[in-house]
């Protein structure tokens, strides 16, 4: 049985394939739900930080999200757990430098909850790559997907930032009417 479809994914997937396909030239419709699926995920203020600390903190430095997602020094309990958080990191990567790249310090190495947005593209290609190298039994199937993610990443980076732009336009054209 499939999960019922969010009710903001129909105008998610317009938006993304609008600046995906139209925009970008990239016509991968897996790629584009996944991005449409991803925001309506992170449309949910409580997917953003899914991480939690021992004492139940969201979990907002991707330093520390990179270092529990390791299964032999980290905090990920297996492989398995592995995969998810570092398929979490990616999702999270590719929202923040997409959706809120002011959310990213310009320049070097960050100390604190805000990496720059490199440290973001190379935290997402790394993490989606490492979920592609999950390709046996029922990860089978999504593999091929996480590979082109990470190949692609900072080409879906700027597509989230069309579609943020689209919807800042968006936005400002329905003000009006909403007063």
């Amino acid at each position: 049985m499939q999960a019922q479809a969010h009710p903001l994914e129909p105008f998610f997937q317009q938006v993304v394939r609008n600046s995906y396909e139209g925009k970008l030239g990239l016509h991968d419709p897996d790629v584009t739900s996944y991005v449409a699926r991803l925001l309506c995920e992170f449309s949910e203020a409580e997917n953003l930080y899914k991480m939690h600390d021992a004492m139940g903190r969201p979990v907002e430095d991707l330093d520390a999200m990179i270092e529990a997602a390791d299964p032999v020094n980290g905090s990920a309990p297996s492989f398995d757990a592995e995969r998810a958080i570092r398929k979490y990191i990616g999702d999270y990567a590719l929202f923040v430098g997409g959706m809120y790249p002011e959310a990213t310090i310009q320049g070097g190495r960050h100390h604190g909850p805000h990496p720059s947005l490199g440290e973001l593209i190379e935290a997402g290609k790394a993490s989606y790559y490492i979920v592609s190298r999950f390709d046996l039994f029922e990860y089978a199937p999504e593999a091929p997907l996480f590979a082109r993610l990470s190949e692609g990443f900072e080409r879906c980076l700027l597509g989230l930032n069309l579609v943020r732009d689209d919807l800042t336009r968006r936005k400002a054209l329905m003000l009006p009417y909403l007063n």
